[in-house]
């Protein structure tokens, strides 16, 4: 490109063409920054009851069975057997203690889940561990019932006597999904049978 190529092509606009130009466009204000506002104050949002969920919620808490010995706080389950001491259950509840087995019971049904917790729980305390995780699930996918086998899996570790304590888990294992459960150690039983304190 030339010099004369790149000089100002204002020159060749005749009176006309900018009168034209100047209609056309019509009053201009000088723009006092160069910076644009992109994120405009976006308004407070405003909750939507849903008269016809929280009715449902109503309904299907009335409908349920209440066990006062399962404390369920939100989605939380929580349980713990007279004698054990709050320490203990404190460090359950933080996931402290070591997951040493896992059972999980997506896609079982309520029989099948109930016979595989019993076994599960009976095999770990033969293998002498003291705290394993169950995967229950939130019952996300159960239509109207609510979570079926998160409630089966507390009915049925509060029924076995080695179940010193279960609660939800922590997010990274499962969170309202899963339950630690804390096991009386088969050791623990022996050194009582003996005699010898614990």
């Amino acid at each position: 490109m030339s010099d004369t190529d790149s000089s100002d092509h204002s020159s060749d606009l005749t009176e006309e063409d900018r009168l034209l130009f100047l209609q056309s466009v019509g009053s201009v204000n000088p723009i006092q920054h160069d910076r644009a506002q992109l994120i405009r104050d976006r308004p407070a949002p405003r909750p939507t009851p849903h008269l016809n969920d929280e009715l449902q919620v109503m309904d299907e808490l009335l409908s349920h069975e209440i066990d006062p010995d399962v404390m369920i706080s939100g989605e939380e389950i929580t349980f713990q057997r007279p004698g054990l001491q709050n320490k203990r259950m404190t460090r359950l509840r933080q996931g402290r203690f070591r997951v040493q087995e896992e059972l999980d019971l997506h896609r079982m049904n309520s029989e099948a889940a109930r016979k595989s917790i019993e076994y599960f729980i009976s095999r770990a305390r033969h293998d002498g561990l003291s705290c394993v995780l169950i995967i229950h699930g939130k019952g996300l996918r159960s239509k109207g019932t609510g979570p079926v086998l998160k409630d089966l899996t507390a009915q049925v570790l509060r029924r076995i006597k080695p179940v010193m304590a279960f609660t939800s888990a922590k997010p990274m294992d499962g969170g309202t999904g899963a339950v630690y459960v804390l096991l009386r150690s088969l050791s623990g039983l022996m050194g009582r049978r003996e005699g010898k304190s614990i």
